[in-house]
Parts: structure tokens; sequence; C-alpha cells
């Protein structure tokens, strides 16, 4: 990344962008996209919100439904091992553009993981974000050499904050377009997630699903983060995490932009006690022991939904967020991935039966070869797995 850009290697995003002449000039620039960006969910918003009710569900198991985020710098030799412990098969694992030069690494890293399911999201800056030329030799140079490895990329992260390089969905949408124009020529076989819009701020959702580009999404990529409301269960503007869920799935089934397959890209909750590593400020951080409820109840409840496919959590290591943290070489599991592991190993061969709410009490039954999965919960007390014989 180049000044004013940089990326805070503590909490693993970038860090904010001190310029503010910069960011006034470039929010200039950007007002024709961002008035587009109100108009289009103006008119889109509602309707998704009126035909949220009709919007059918797709058939989603738990053998294609749990994923996780794993980092080069963060662990490489001894993660494939805490994997198998969780039982995960579906990895996320990020590439920045600007380390290219790494790339050898990278490709190594994804290579280790043999037998699993290997989903690449190429993170962007500025400067490919400006350069479609750069973008395109780039993009070219990671899909050859992860060819028979990877055929599932996120083009693009966090679209919708400055400091993450995009000042417009109009520029997202001419980024995203030099890889789908890469898919359509010389790649057919590779899936191409987008649109990566972070939390709930659906109108900049709503114009990358809205507009006259020529690309299509083969999926559609959502960082989801609830944590500033704290419990997956609290509400922003009426809507709990089922809510949001249920609001974009419906969203996107009303473009022709994308097939209706929503993942989850990314989501966690900062952890108290671990500045600088948390990505947010103290305020939002929880303790360990929520940020094991609030992780299994997200699982749990878009799991209910059955609009998202997957739900790829951010991350297995990480001192701020992550499920185990790894300060001072140190691996100390926190009873988050116990949490994990064991909500994995009940939900991994799972089928969605129904799902109820009555009165603070949350129900969610599934077959299993084991037997019918009840699922029990409170917004104050842990869930309870118990199983039935099927009749």
């Amino acid at each position: 990344m180049k000044q004013p850009f940089a990326w805070d290697h503590y909490s693993d995003q970038p860090a904010i962008i001190r310029d503010r002449a910069l960011k006034r000039q470039m929010r200039r620039s950007a007002l024709p996209s961002l008035m587009k960006t109100f108009l289009i969910a103006l008119i889109t918003l509602p309707i998704a919100f009126l035909l949220t009710p009709f919007a059918q569900r797709r058939t989603i198991t738990g053998k294609e439904f749990f994923g996780m985020g794993v980092n080069l710098d963060k662990e490489p030799n001894t993660t494939p091992y805490l994997l198998e412990e969780l039982g995960i098969q579906k990895l996320l694992i990020r590439i920045p553009l600007w380390e290219m030069d790494r790339l050898h690494e990278y490709v190594a890293f994804i290579r280790s993981f043999s037998g699993k399911q290997i989903t690449v999201v190429l993170l962007q800056d500025r400067e490919h974000i400006t350069s479609p030329d750069m973008s395109r030799d780039h993009f070219i140079q990671i899909f050859e050499a992860l060819e028979e490895v990877c055929e599932t990329y996120v083009i693009g992260s966090t679209i919708n904050r400055a400091k993450w390089g995009f000042f417009s969905v109009n520029e997202y949408l001419d980024f995203y377009g030099v890889a789908y124009e890469l898919k359509k020529t010389r790649f057919t076989h590779l899936k191409l997630i987008g649109s990566n819009v972070i939390d709930f701020e659906y109108h900049f959702s709503a114009h990358t699903l809205f507009n006259l580009a020529r690309i299509r999404f083969d999926a559609l990529g959502s960082l989801l983060y609830v944590d500033r409301r704290g419990a997956p269960e609290n509400t922003q503007l009426g809507f709990n995490l089922m809510g949001k869920i249920n609001l974009l799935y419906s969203l996107m089934t009303l473009s022709s932009k994308t097939t209706n397959e929503l993942i989850i890209t990314e989501t966690n909750w900062p952890i108290k006690n671990t500045a600088p590593y948390a990505p947010t400020s103290e305020h939002e951080c929880v303790s360990e022991e929520d940020y094991a409820a609030f992780m299994v109840r997200y699982h749990l409840l878009s799991f209910a939904s059955q609009k998202v496919s997957c739900v790829y959590w951010h991350q297995l290591i990480a001192p701020g967020y992550g499920l185990i943290d790894n300060r001072e070489g140190i691996i100390r599991k926190r009873s988050a991935f116990e949490a994990y592991r064991i909500m994995k190993s009940h939900f991994g061969d799972a089928e969605f039966m129904s799902f109820s709410l009555n009165a603070d009490e949350y129900r969610l039954i599934c077959a299993t070869p084991r037997g019918e999965l009840h699922v029990t919960w409170t917004l104050t007390s842990a869930p309870i797995y118990t199983y039935k014989a099927q009749s």
C-alpha cells in the first residue's frame, strides 16, 4: 500500500486515512456515483422489504455451511492441525494484491491444504483500483498460479469503506469488471463472488445489484457484521441478524446480476482487553464468554434462515477477534474454539427441518444420521443439543 493508505498489522485491516483533504476531494469526485447509490436504494430497498416474506428459502445443509478464514502470517504450520480438530473443510484465504512479490508464498500456503475447499479473497489497494491493466496482469498471475487448486474468488473486500481504497460503487464495479472480463474470455470455469459490502449498509449493496455495468456475480458476498449491536438477536433499524439476512436475500433475488446464492464472507466480534489487536474501539468489544455465545447463535440463526450458503468466520487465529490468541508465540484456544467444535460436530451433517421462537426460547430442529437434532437457547442460556429418534 502507498501513502496515505497503510496496513495495520495488528488488526489486519487498513489504517484510518488521516488526510482529511484527500477524503473530501475524493468524495466530491464520487458525488455522481453516490447520488446514483441513493436513488437506486430509494427504489429497490422498499420493494425488497415488501417482498421479503415471499422470497423462497434454499436448501442449505451443514456439510457446506461452515467455513473459516486463515492467514499466511498466522501460525501456518499449526493451522492444519487446528482445522482438523474443528472438522473444517472450507477455507477463506486472503491475498493482498499489493504483496504480489510474495505470491509464491501464498500459493504454497494454499496448496498445503490438500483436500480442502479453498476460496481466495483478492484484497485491493488504491493503486490496483486506479490501474486496470495492473489489476488484470495480477489477476491472471493468481488465476494461473492456482489453477486446479482454487476455482472460487472473492473480488475485492469492504467496498463501502474509504480506507479500503474505494470511494464509490462505480469504482468497485469497474474493478470487478476487470476480473469478470477475464472469466468470460480466459477463465470460464471460475466462480467469482462480488459486492462484499460490510455491515448493514444495503444502499451500497443495492447499487452493486442494480446497474448497467456488464458484470455478473456468481454469488453475492457480504461482510455482515452485527457486532456494534451486541448480540445477533439485537436490532438495528428494526432488523436483527435474521431480518438483515432476509432483506439482503430478497434484494438479491430481484436482481439479474447474480445467482440466488448469499455467502457471508466475514464476520466476528472484537474481544475486550486485546488492543491494539482489536479492530474496533474498546466500546464495541465483548468478553470471551460473550464472543463464544454470540458466535454460536450467529451460526444457528444464519443456518435457520436457509438463505445463507456459507458463513466464513473471521478468523481462526487472531489476538483481537479469533478463536485462538497467539500473542507471544503461545497458542491459546479461547472458549469459542471448543464451542465452535461442538457446534460443528452436531451440524456438520445436519439438514434443516424447522425453526421457531416461542416467548424467549429459540428452537432449531434438524435431521441428522444420529436422529432428530433439537437445539434450544435463550438470550441468557447456552444452546442445548438433544437428539430424538426419527419416526
